[in-house]
This record gives C-alpha cells, structure tokens and sequence, in this order.
C-alpha cells in the first residue's frame, strides 16, 4: 500500500506529481501497476493511456452487450455507473478485463477448463487450445484422471502407455514458449484423481525443484478416500481405460505422503472432487474434473468464467458500521456487469463461446475484507470475525442470486437451467447458473489499496528498496491512521514494524491495537481454515485462500489442517509452510569429509603462495549484470576463486565477492571441489538465462558453472553464444518454487490466495 498521490481524471504526468483527497484516487503503487500491465501501449511500448481512460474503455465495451437485449438501451448512462464503481475502487473485474475489453484481443475471462481425453488427438487438441488461451491472457485447468497408466497397454501401437504424468510435460513444456498477450504469464492447475494408479507419482512429481514449473497441481479426493483415511482401511486404484481396480493402498499412507509433500514446498493442493459435483448446478451437462489455476472456479471441460471483485474496505459506514446498502447496490450492478462480459467476450474457441453461454457462471467476489474487520474493530481470528464473514458473504450471495434473477426476467434464464439442479431445488430461473467466487485479487487489490481477498494483512508495512541504498518504509494507512489518532506514531516505530512484518509484542502498541491489526503469521492455521469455510458456505464455487503456517509447524498440524477443512465444508485446501521452500534448497547436499580434515575436526587454509595462475570468464547474467569470475590454482591444484560484478557497489557485487571469498577459504582448506560445485549448482535467483545449452540459474549457479568449465579444460569457449532469455512463464515459477524476491523489484514475495504476488509493485503469478 501506498500514499494517494493521483486523481484518475487528471493528465497521467501531472497526476505522478499530484495529491488529492478525491474518493478516486490510485497510490503510486497503483499507478505502477497500471503502467506495467494495464495501460495501453504503442508499439514502442510507451503508454497512451491513463487510468482514466482504461477505466472508460472497459466500461463502455462491457455496457455495449446493453443493446443485444434493448435496441433503445442507453448504453452511455450504463456505461458511466460501470466507470463510477471501478474508478472509485469499489468494484473491479478480473485482469483480463481491465486488459483486453475494447481492444483487439477482447479476450476477458480469467479462467478456463479443458478436457484431457485418453488419446493423442484430444491430448495435442488441449496443447494447441491451452496456448490460444494463454496467448490471450487466460489461464487453464485440466484433468488427467481419464489418461491410463504408465505401463498400461496401447493397442493401436502394441506399445506401453507413459502415463499423465509424461504428458503433463508436453502442457509444461508448451507453456514455457508462450507469453501471454505480453503481459502475463502462463498458469496451469493439473489434477489427478486419488484413485487414479499413477497417483504417487503424482503426489510426488513438484519434489525435485523447478519440475513441472508451469503448474500448480492439487489431488481430487474422493468422500470414498476420507473415509478410508478415518477407518485406516485400504482403498482401491481404478484404471480409468478399463474401470477396474488394479491395486489397493492403505489410505493413510497416501494421506500422509500428501501432506509431507505440501508440508516440504506447499503441494499438492486438495480438492473434494465429491463435494465440488454436490455442488454442480448443472449435472445433466457434465461431471467437474477440474478447476482453474488457483483452485477457486471449478468448471465443466470448455467452460470458462468471467471474475470480479467488491472491495469490502470501501462498505463501511463513517461510525463503523457495514453499509449494507452500498453493498447492495454494488452487487447488483456487478452482477450485470459480468453477465455483460458474457456477452462481449471473445472466446478462443467456438466450443468455449458455446459452455460458457449456455451455463453463463460468472463469480463475483470480495477483496479488503481485513480492511472492513479493522475498520469494525474485530479480530480476524475470532469467532466474531468468521460471524462477520459469513453475515456479509451471506448477503453478497442472495444479492448476486437476486440480481441475477431480475436480469433472467429481462434476458431469460442460461440456455442449461431446464434439467438443472437449481430448477429441481424450486429456484426462480437464473441468468447465470453461479454468481459468487473467491478469486485472487494480486494485481486489482494493489490498484484498489485494499488488503487481498479474504486474506489477512500479511505485513503492516514494508520497505521499498530505491537505489541500491535508499529504504522507503510504506505502511498500511489503516494501521498508520490509528497511530496517529492513539498518538503512537513514530517514524522509528514505523520502521521496526517494517522489519518485522507485525506489531505483535511491541511496547508501544496498545494490546488492543495489537489484537486488531493481526498479520497472516499471527495467526493460527485453525483460524485461517475456518475462515475459509466460513466464506465457502455461501459461495456458489470455492475459494480460493492460502492456510498460512509458521517455518516450525509439523507435519501433524498440516494433516490436521487438511482434516478440518474436510469436515467443515470447504471445496479444497492449499497450504504453505513459511520459507519451505527456500528452506529445502539450502538444505539440500552434504559434503565429504576431506584428508585434509584435521584430528580436532577443524581445517587451516593453505597459505597463498607469490604465483597462482587461472583464467577469467565473463558471464551475462539473466538480471543484465556482467558477472566475471576468476578461477586460479597453484601446484597442489585449485585454489581461489573471484567473483565480481561488471559494475561495482551495491548488494549484488557485495554478495558476489563474498561468495567468492567463501569459496577459496574452502579451496584452500581442501575441502572436496564437487562437494562446493553441489552447493553452488541450483540455486535459483528470479531471472535465469540460457548458455551454451545450458540454464543459468543464478550468481551462484554461473560460478560453480566456470568453476566445473575450468576443471574440464573449457574455460576458452565463448559464454555469451546461443544465449537466450528464459520465458517469463518460466522465471515467475522458479520464484513461486525456491525465491522469496520479486523477480521484478527486488521486494519479498507474498504467498497467498493460492498465488505469489508482490506489495510492492504489483508482480502476480496469477494475474
């Protein structure tokens, strides 16, 4: 979050060096969000647009589907009610409306579902209909459950099957090459049934670092499987080519590899495959298999669903109350707006156009909900703040249905609604067949300065790093206003709730402020999980949230976290353990005990003679910086190593010299090479680069690659040859995966709402 600097109606230089008071106003986080993602560019990629204009350019392509069901419909006065709740914040559609609506590409669904049939027609089918959607700035999900198993018998071939698990590396691979519309990235949910018999595998299959890079992967499990789990009884794998069972497991023991593997880096996912199809509006249509890239929006195959978000933040009274009737009004305009989308979208394939208006789903949904409970006074971990969230998303959903129902009478209902569950449970006709979603709010809540989703804070501030060596602490303008107004502020203050992320146990915080502004890491997993549940009892698809866990939580907790979400009703569960993952990197590797080891366990450098000889090597990193690294030895064989930077100051060369002190101190206390080169080879920065047929991951990876090209007598071939950049697609996972930085400032990532995202400039794994 950031100061309000900017009236969205001002000229786009003029308002970077403005304030105002206005309700319409963007932060400069806002404003660079804008600029990077959303703003349109010419063709030199300056912007021509200001927010201004982007706000009126969606609002007037969404209100032209006005005139499909009235030829005399004003669409201008529609038009200006869709600008007025996105430019004061109050409402915001998914990115690829933002993006897309009235432009060439009209591409303006979030989200959509694809089926992976078991043969290699519908296989390569899904490849090329998965890169359209990417292209056009959506993300994808898929099943594999229907594929059969490795080993399983191909008779137009008399060949071996290889499994989903091989194929989910062709959807991998594609989305590698892909960039979507230039401005983001490619994102996939691949899901296998817990019954399928390749499911260990799959559970499995993200455990060494950076595999299946393109995906976010979750287990369908069945009511069958949790019963098992509970009775520890065995449960049967199917073959999906035969419908016969191949194997029995214990349940227990593929529960418990589950959670090991999201105990260690965060998946698999859950999704309650049964629960999700009890739910399913339209059963006479199809079987849900799948959802999309972040869990939330489950969907038949060629469906896919139109998102949008009410900021929670802006639906409180002066006096602390919730303005039910600014809600009101703004769900139902929502509502409207998203069918519109419905209606203008352009869809990557016919099929898809054909889903998605005849079930016409659309998933409102919320962010800034931890900036309504402040503004409230209730805890976020509280029995009152989960009586708060189903009170308010109760109302949001019979709004939404209600909305929707008026507009069935103007539009007439979705083509699908005879036969469908709503019809035989008594329901008036719907225009959508669903109207809620929790969706990730990454970029638009950054826009709208409100907390995420339903998330809590996850920091009360930050510091923005400016220059290599300037530090702008930014705080949360709730947390900062009521310090000002208790008379706690300090700038001193300020700072050390930047470092530490909290105020939790600060001296000079009021206990009861304490209590208020809780973040993420204050909070217990069990509170997390029943505040999710608390919104999925009146959401009509899921939700999509992150279950926060501290770096110490054990695997039990996991499991039990898992086990409450089940009995409370939620659709799915995604879980991430604080630092797993940059925690399983460096842990990874031992060293040999050398020779040269002395008898007391300790280790003396050889002293540095008059001569050493060696060559230097010149390395174009992927972040730009020249990297030169010399490797030197002496008669008794390698012996230092420098690393430096083409450009000297800052962290990076300070690092880098570092390192390379580090490394010749164990050179010369003869500590094993290879056992350095395992430390050093992998490690993963956010921008890595292709050279010479090899992946440059990293400072750390390029010099143990010209220490390893040294020893192997090609320290003269040329490093910059064949160098190209890696796809984007690719560097956002590898942070998701192994690095805490944002691969575009620097700033430490979020992980939450089942996405990876950046407060501080607005970089989204999700979009």
């Amino acid at each position: 979050m950031g100061t309000p600097i900017a009236d969205v109606d001002a000229p786009l230089a003029s308002r970077e060096a403005s304030s105002s008071s206005d309700a319409n106003t963007l932060t400069s986080n806002a404003l660079s969000v804008l600029k990077r993602r959303y703003l349109r560019k010419d063709a030199a990629g300056q912007v021509t647009e200001t927010p201004t204009e982007m706000f009126w350019r969606v609002a007037r392509a969404v209100a032209a589907a006005e005139r499909i069901y009235d030829s005399e419909a004003d669409v201008e006065a529609v038009a200006a009610q869709f600008y007025e709740a996105m430019s004061s914040l109050d409402f915001l559609p998914n990115s690829p409306t933002l993006m897309n609506a009235g432009t060439e590409i009209g591409q303006l669904s979030a989200c959509f579902v694809l089926p992976v049939e078991d043969d290699m027609a519908s296989i390569f089918d899904a490849v090329k209909a998965t890169a359209l959607i990417h292209q056009s700035g959506g993300g994808t999900g898929f099943s594999f459950s229907r594929l059969r198993p490795a080993g399983d018998v191909v008779r137009s071939t008399g060949g071996i099957a290889s499994g989903p698990i091989s194929f989910m590396r062709v959807f991998d691979t594609s989305t590698d090459v892909i960039k979507q519309g230039g401005r983001r990235r490619g994102a996939n949910m691949g899901i296998l049934r817990v019954d399928h018999p390749d499911i260990m595998e799959f559970i499995t299959c993200k455990e060494q670092e950076g595999a299946f890079a393109n995906f976010n992967i979750s287990v369908a499990i069945t009511d069958a499987f949790m019963q098992a789990v509970k009775a520890d009884a065995e449960y049967e794998l199917i073959n999906p080519r035969t419908g016969q069972a191949v194997k029995s497991l214990k349940a227990r023991a593929v529960f418990d590899k589950i959670v090991e593997m999201a105990w260690r880096n965060g998946e698999p996912g859950l999704i309650f495959i049964d629960r999700i199809n009890a739910a399913n509006p339209t059963p006479h249509v199809g079987e849900i298999e799948s959802t999309n890239p972040c869990g939330e929006q489950p969907l038949l195959a060629y469906e896919s669903c139109n998102l949008g978000s009410i900021n929670l933040g802006h639906m409180v009274t002066v006096d602390g109350q919730i303005d039910y009737d600014k809600l009101e009004r703004t769900v139902d305009l929502a509502v409207r707006f998203l069918d519109n989308v419905i209606d203008v979208n352009h869809y990557s394939l016919p099929r898809i156009a054909e889903m998605t208006r005849a079930n016409r789903k659309i998933g409102l949904g919320v962010m800034g909900f931890a900036d309504m409970l402040v503004q409230l006074g209730v805890p976020y971990d509280s029995p009152e703040g989960v009586r708060v969230a189903e009170e308010v998303m109760g109302f949001i959903q019979e709004r939404a249905r209600r909305a929707s129902a008026v507009l069935a009478q103007e539009r007439g209902p979705f083509p699908n609604f005879p036969g469908s569950a709503l019809e035989k449970a008594g329901s008036p006709p719907m225009r959508n067949a669903t109207v809620t979603t929790i969706a990730p709010t990454g970029s638009i809540s950054i826009i709208a300065n409100c907390s995420s989703g339903i998330e809590p804070y996850f920091a009360l501030a930050f510091v923005r790093h400016v220059m290599d060596n300037d530090r702008l602490v930014e705080v949360n303008p709730l947390f900062e206003r009521v310090a000002r107004e208790r008379g706690f502020y300090s700038p001193e203050l300020m700072a050390a709730v930047a470092e530490s992320g909290g105020c939790q146990g600060m001296e000079d915080v009021p206990l009861d402020v304490q209590r208020i502004f809780v973040t993420a890491h204050d909070i217990a997993p069990e509170w997390h999980v029943r505040m999710q549940a608390a919104f999925q009892k009146y959401t009509d698809n899921a939700v999509s949230k992150t279950i926060n866990f501290p770096n110490q939580a054990t695997q039990a907790e996991v499991r039990q976290a898992y086990l409450l979400a089940y009995e409370l009703g939620c659709k799915g569960l995604t879980i991430y353990r604080d630092g797993s993952r940059q925690e399983q990197v460096l842990t990874k590797g031992t060293a040999k005990k050398s020779a040269a080891a002395r008898a007391d366990g300790y280790r003396s450098p050889r002293p540095r003679p008059p001569v050493t000889w060696g060559a230097t090597e010149k390395i174009t990193l992927g972040c730009g910086q020249t990297l030169y690294v010399t490797v030197n030895e002496d008669e008794q064989g390698l012996f230092e190593v420098f690393a430096t930077m083409g450009k000297s100051g800052g962290c990076m060369a300070s690092h880098s010299e570092a390192l390379g002190r580090l490394i010749s101190l164990a050179l010369r206390s003869g500590i094993d090479t290879q056992a350095i080169l395992r430390q050093l080879r992998g490690i993963r920065c956010p921008a890595p680069v292709w050279r010479n047929g090899m992946r440059i991951l990293s400072c750390a990876d390029a010099i143990g690659q010209a220490i390893e090209q040294y020893i192997n007598g090609k320290q003269n071939e040329p490093t910059s040859q064949y160098r190209e950049t890696v796809p984007s697609s690719l560097v956002s996972k590898f942070l998701a995966d192994t690095c805490p930085e944002c691969p575009e400032c620097g700033s430490l990532l979020e992980v939450s709402e089942g996405c990876v995202i950046c407060r501080a400039c607005g970089y989204s794994q999700c979009g």
